[in-house]
């Protein structure tokens, strides 16, 4: 009798198991299916790609070709979804090239299938409201770009849904894991500091996935059809902004900070440095984007204006923010915060205890006033700088420097006359080419045929000691 009962208490519990988990199952499937956005029947063309060599390809919105000194040079215009289709059709080898990048860095971490594949759906279960936090003309202009997605990366998932994931991984991967993917350097001087008293801005771009995910950065000058052209230093398959400059003369740069595990899906940083560059002429414009979008992570976006001749850091936690302005002509950044809000937060404490991120910012600190009518070539030597405070020699690589010989790139801004300055691989050792934003613009679609697009009379030499 007694044997009978434990019995039916088993299948009892086999059962409910079995309900429970299939009530799982169908909730995951539910949950995290992302619904691809509807596209307006006159955007629904088909492009065509026209190779007009091996490394110069040109469709009806927008073309890409390879510059002399390896990087490539993109423009594009029109509707989100055209950008992105003409993004994704241009840069198709080059996306398989990136997610190769990229999944062999995520082998590394996880480096069995089962792994993967768990990793894999938390991912999709975490991100599962993502869509939700991106708006509708970036979602358009990401499925855009999946149409040109490599197929062998399917088993991550369906083209879109992966591509608009990329767009958190650098959230996700910061905030879960800190695994130190980024180390960031920026600055900004103006005013007495500079010599001819304007704004000059300078970071390195310290993402480093591995070699080749950084081997072929992308130049990309946008003319959206609404909001104003910008150009954003940008690799195949990405819609974000990481560092940029639109037409009003106003930058943005992206430095992490530390940042507790976020509970669910919000807005990429990224896509939000997008829509600052996109939307914003000036700083108060810019701090009003920031307040109206809730973020994954902490992130500090470093932003100059011409128009009010200034920069200041916006520091951004998933639940609040705060604006850094030193009061002073120059403003320096490195990882962590350092406004009254939350320079004493234990996260931010707990970043500065470890005396990598405050280490470079003393560097910094110590460079500026090394020059103190600073110009072009002097913010080159400061981001090519790899000793530590007090000038003491560091192995090459030590996150203490401001050179790590890791970054994706590094970008020079002088915002009042709409010049740009981009570093020549490898890494920032080789020249940096001047770009003047209007003379790109104004040739547009006829752009692919300037050679050089870049200003020799601009660039800055290749590297000395």
């Amino acid at each position: 009798m007694l044997k009978k009962r434990v019995i039916r208490i088993m299948i009892r519990v086999a059962v409910i198991l079995t309900v429970l988990f299939l009530a799982l199952w169908v909730f995951y499937r539910f949950s995290t299916v992302v619904r691809e956005p509807e596209i307006p029947a006159g955007e629904k063309k088909e492009l065509v790609r026209i190779a007009l060599n091996d490394s110069s390809f040109v469709c009806e919105n927008g073309w890409l070709r390879k510059s002399r000194e390896g990087w490539w040079e993109m423009y594009l215009e029109g509707s989100p979804y055209e950008i992105g289709f003409a993004h994704g059709l241009l840069t198709e080898e080059l996306m398989a090239w990136q997610e190769k990048a990229f999944t062999e860095k995520l082998a590394e971490f996880l480096p069995t299938r089962f792994y993967q594949r768990f990793m894999l759906t938390f991912v999709r279960f975490f991100n599962r409201n993502l869509d939700r936090h991106v708006q509708p003309e970036y979602r358009k202009e990401i499925f855009g770009i999946s149409r040109s997605a490599p197929p062998e990366y399917d088993f991550i998932g369906p083209a879109y849904a992966r591509m608009l994931n990329y767009h958190a991984a650098h959230d996700i991967g910061h905030a879960v894991q800190n695994m130190n993917l980024v180390a960031c350097t920026a600055f900004g001087a103006w005013d007495d500091v500079t010599a001819d008293s304007c704004l000059l801005i300078g970071r390195n771009f310290d993402f480093y996935i591995n070699d080749d995910f950084a081997e072929n950065k992308i130049l990309c000058f946008m003319r959206p059809d609404s909001g104003y052209s910008f150009v954003s230093v940008t690799w195949a398959g990405f819609a974000g902004v990481v560092s940029g400059m639109n037409e009003k003369g106003l930058t943005v740069t992206l430095n992490a900070a530390k940042s507790s595990i976020p509970l669910g899906a919000k807005t990429p940083v990224s896509l939000l440095a997008r829509e600052i560059l996109q939307y914003a002429a000036n700083i108060d414009e810019a701090i009003a984007i920031v307040r109206s979008r809730e973020t994954f992570v902490a992130e500090s976006f470093l932003i100059g204006s011409a128009i009010d001749r200034k920069v200041v850091v916006i520091e951004k936690m998933p639940d609040k923010m705060a604006i850094f302005d030193p009061g002073e002509n120059h403003i320096l950044l490195t990882n962590h915060f350092q406004s009254e809000t939350f320079l004493y937060h234990p996260l931010n404490v707990e970043n500065m205890e470890n005396g990598i991120s405050t280490s470079r910012l003393e560097r910094l600190r110590e460079l500026v006033e090394e020059h103190p009518a600073m110009t072009v070539e002097d913010a080159v030597t400061i981001l090519r700088d790899d000793r530590g405070t007090g000038g003491k020699a560091l192995e090459r690589g030590d996150e203490r420097a401001i050179n790590q010989y890791i970054a994706h790139h590094a970008i020079i801004f002088h915002p009042e006359s709409k010049t740009l300055w981009v570093s020549n691989p490898p890494w920032q050792l080789g020249a940096f080419h001047g770009y003047h934003f209007d003379r790109v613009f104004l040739n547009g679609m006829n752009g692919i045929h300037l050679h050089p697009l870049y200003d020799g009379e601009q660039t800055v030499d290749a590297y000395k000691r």
